[in-house]
């Protein structure tokens, strides 16, 4: 059975992702585990970063669920986002990756870290990029 991750970064980020990821499910008869991974921090910066993680892998989860679709999330806190993706997809036996990209500036990307580079250069499973502009099926 194929299992697709598909990281969210934002509630935004999963709106985006709706369709083309519904479709994508599918057509491969897959089930999808939603993923929010957010960085440590301490008190009410932590409260904030857990509810916009939790807005976004809900977001997607019910309206996955409402077409149909076989969905599971889950919530991560980890200073290496792309290293928590991995580690997840290998316990969890994904195969495939999908995350949309944000369209965030060169100088915003080098203070999250480069997380689709990252995710290319140190894994063997499919990784599906969506861009920021993406609309229509796949």
């Amino acid at each position: 059975m194929s299992r697709i991750l598909a990281a969210v970064s934002s509630t935004w980020a999963s709106r985006k992702m709706l369709e083309p990821l519904h479709h994508l499910a599918q057509r491969l008869s897959a089930e999808v585990l939603v993923v929010h991974v957010s960085r440590p921090s301490a008190g009410q910066m932590r409260e904030q970063e857990q509810a916009e993680g939790e807005a976004a892998i809900n977001l997607l989860r019910q309206e996955l669920q409402s077409r149909g679709v076989a969905v599971q999330t889950l919530l991560l806190f980890s200073d290496d986002i792309a290293q928590a993706i991995l580690n997840t997809a290998a316990e969890r036996e994904i195969t495939l990756i999908a995350l949309g990209l944000t369209g965030k500036n060169v100088f915003a990307r080098l203070l999250a870290g480069n997380v689709p580079v990252e995710l290319i250069k140190n894994t063997r499973i499919p990784v599906l990029l969506f861009p920021p502009d993406w609309t229509g099926p796949i």
